[in-house]
């Protein structure tokens, strides 16, 4: 199959996704040993105003961020400011003596919460549940968004003190759930860099990968190219302009609360740069951001057997994928749902943006949308299906031979 072929196959699935209301738009950017292959775009970013989906429109990242996130902390890793068995106590005392939900009563933890704990998801934190513990966090969060807009808006060091007080799902390290780790990363790279999240992350990961339009907000000059949030009900696609997990949806101010987990904006074209920056051993236009052994590490993440069992059962469409480093990644090609490839790595977001880095053959798959409760959406699964295998067999089949490079 040719490249044309895969891109009109690809563009077939985009376009029957918009006629069918599935989504208001949807971007995709795949890039084949470091350098675009696939551009495309379909449908609106703003429907009202018929805005069309652009290769530069704006995106919330919510979970997507976190791969992100977790990177931040493996660059002070390689610097030696941070073991990952140190307890985060360590760095934030009100984690110290913490308790966790033993059936109707609190007991204290065992062996204390440790910044590894955070990023692989066994910290005991959750994103709230019927639990005391879950309880505490949902309350949290409702104390946040009531002072979201406020002067008095809840900081992100302010929140993880406030978390670290808390209850706790169950004995760190002893089982596996998604929750609010990676915002509890974002309060230790503060603490350890001496930096804001945002200034670490524009010093550190945003301007050397030549990101512009990354960050925690969205300044007034760029809000015309964010993308609108819309969610599906009975009445097809309507309008979202909800606040979530304390992000606010209209991004145009830089907030206390710099997410970890859920805080970024992005476009297809500055990810991808993080994504290459991952390909390429941590090295991107000269700038050495990981160093190849750490970017090895960071991309292997594997959860212990007695965790690996709660995502396997409580996690459908990650059949085949361990988690780590706040990513999920390919062990088991043969039980996944979906094309792909042994090693593929990265995460998607509460919106439906998703990202994958398939190092075996030098892939990096990204989506765009803009669509509430979506994760890894149908219309993701048909796009990998479309692209990533027949993408192979085209460069396979059509590579020249070393007669045609002279």
């Amino acid at each position: 199959m040719q490249l044309k072929e895969i891109e009109n196959l690809a563009a077939s699935v985009m376009e029957k996704a918009v006629d069918a209301k599935e989504v208001a738009g949807v971007n995709l950017l795949v890039l084949k040993d470091k350098a675009p292959v696939l551009s495309l775009q379909a449908g609106y970013a703003d429907l009202e105003n018929k805005v069309l989906m652009a290769d530069d429109t704006i995106m919330r990242l919510y979970s997507m961020s976190k791969p992100v996130t977790a990177a931040c902390m493996m660059i002070l890793m390689q610097r030696g400011l941070v073991d990952l068995n140190d307890p985060v106590s360590k760095f934030i005392p009100a984690f110290a003596n913490q308790t966790y939900v033993n059936g109707n009563s609190l007991s204290l933890v065992q062996r204390p919460m440790t910044v590894h704990d955070l990023l692989f998801m066994t910290s005991g934190l959750s994103y709230g549940s019927d639990s005391a513990a879950g309880k505490a966090t949902s309350d949290l969060f409702a104390e946040m968004d009531a002072r979201l807009s406020t002067k008095d808006a809840m900081t992100t060091r302010e929140f993880a003190d406030r978390v670290g007080k808390n209850p706790l799902e169950f004995e760190p390290s002893s089982n596996f759930m998604y929750g609010i780790s990676a915002d509890i990363l974002g309060a230790l790279i503060e603490v350890i860099s001496g930096m804001s999240f945002a200034e670490f992350l524009k010093k550190e990961i945003t301007d050397p990968l030549e990101m512009p339009d990354t960050g925690f907000f969205v300044p007034a000059q760029k809000q015309s190219r964010l993308s609108k949030v819309y969610a599906r009900t009975e009445n097809g696609l309507t309008l979202y302009t909800g606040d979530h997990l304390a992000i606010k949806n209209k991004m145009d101010t830089l907030p206390a609360f710099q997410s970890g987990g859920a805080g970024l904006v992005s476009t297809l074209k500055d990810y991808a740069n993080f994504g290459t920056m991952l390909l390429n051993g941590g090295s991107f236009k000269g700038h050495q951001i990981l160093e190849p052994e750490i970017v090895r590490y960071f991309t292997q993440g594997t959860l212990q057997p007695w965790q690996q069992e709660s995502l396997s059962r409580g996690w459908g469409g990650l059949e085949g994928y361990s988690y780590g480093n706040l990513m999920r990644v390919m062990k088991d090609p043969s039980k996944a749902i979906m094309y792909t490839t042994i090693g593929e790595y990265g995460w998607d977001g509460w919106l439906g943006p998703y990202f994958s880095n398939h190092p075996g053959c030098d892939i990096t798959f990204l989506a765009g949308i803009q669509l509430t409760d979506a994760g890894t959406t149908p219309t993701v699964r048909k796009l990998r299906n479309v692209v990533l295998p027949n993408l192979l067999n085209c460069l396979l089949y059509t590579s020249p031979s070393p007669r045609d490079t002279r």
